[in-house]
């Protein structure tokens, strides 16, 4: 049997009752793990979406963030994020080299406030392995694992130790390991599958192209949700402006594209030019304002009211 699944264009969330004034009453913010923050909504931690400016930018407007795992100084950044009195949210990997960082943090007496293991498929055995590692040597910190796409993956992730689980595979606007691989699974059925199995927040990664899917994907139970391409090529987003033909841009790529590996090995990534934004803080105020709107049509106050609504999908 073949099974039909749904991402966030196939369908949408049917109105309620408005309980409110005004949209503005409504309460987009959200308890994740330690602290609670503005938005339930994120950046990608990519090397072309966020840099040491990005994470801070965010971090001092109660954003969360992760900052991402590409030849990063581990320990100059999370000192340097708790200096200013912000937290530190890093991302590792599973290997030697994650290791490294992770005791040099412990040499120098640091434990960010958050640690995010970012690999392709986080459902193998070194993942488990660094999980548990991690959360033996890091108990403080609060430990987002993936990424996966199925509802056995997600238990085994919340059994290994992780505090929040990413779900999403080859979803992103720049990933090609569904072209190169042949394995994808649409957003919906992703999320309300992780969500629906485990007790830990489960993180919407991929897929987001408007802003209301925003609402659909914590609809399907999401607490929190990662976009890429929604925060690429603003002047706080990393990489350099591109001009061509009088028209400015901004290269976004995939970390697993050859360029952020630096080589043309294992590529399930690629880079386009985004059209360069101006300021993100426009984008920031008109997210919040959508999220609000989405709550009030929820018919309630906070974002646990998108919980309630029923979903529908369109007929093509």
């Amino acid at each position: 049997m073949i099974n039909t699944e749904l991402n966030y264009g196939d369908v949408y969330l049917v109105p309620k009752k408005t309980v409110v004034d005004s949209r503005k009453e409504c309460d987009t913010s959200v308890q994740f793990g330690p602290r609670r923050f503005a938005m339930p909504l994120y950046a990608a931690n990519m090397k072309s979406v966020v840099d040491a400016e990005t994470c801070e930018y965010f971090a001092r407007r109660n954003w969360f963030y992760t900052m991402h795992r590409f030849n990063i100084d581990a320990v100059g950044f999370v000192r340097d994020m708790q200096a200013k009195g912000l937290f530190a949210s890093i991302s590792v990997g599973v290997n030697d080299d994650t290791l490294q960082q992770l005791a040099a943090l412990q040499a120098a007496g640091l434990s960010p406030e958050y640690i995010t293991l970012d690999v392709a498929n986080a459902w193998c055995v070194k993942a488990e392995q660094m999980i548990r590692f991690i959360k033996r040597e890091f108990p403080a910190s609060f430990l987002i694992g993936g990424n996966i796409a199925t509802a056995e993956a997600a238990r085994e992730l919340q059994d290994w130790g992780c505090d929040a689980i990413k779900a999403g595979i080859a979803g992103g606007r720049v990933c090609i390991t569904k072209n190169k691989t042949g394995f994808h699974r649409p957003m919906v059925a992703t999320v309300r599958d992780c969500a629906a199995a485990v007790s830990v927040p489960v993180i919407a990664d991929g897929g987001i192209v408007e802003h209301g899917d925003v609402a659909k994907a914590l609809a399907c139970g999401a607490s929190m949700v990662m976009a890429g391409s929604l925060f690429a090529g603003y002047d706080e987003s990393a990489g350099e402006i591109v001009e061509i033909d009088g028209k400015h841009y901004k290269e976004y790529f995939g970390s697993a594209s050859q360029f952020n590996k630096g080589e043309y090995k294992n590529v399930e990534g690629k880079k386009i030019l985004v059209e360069y934004k101006g300021s993100i803080g426009r984008l920031l105020q008109e997210l919040q304002e959508d999220l609000q709107s989405s709550v009030s049509y929820a018919g309630g106050r906070e974002l646990s009211a998108l919980r309630t609504v029923q979903m529908i999908a369109v007929a093509h």
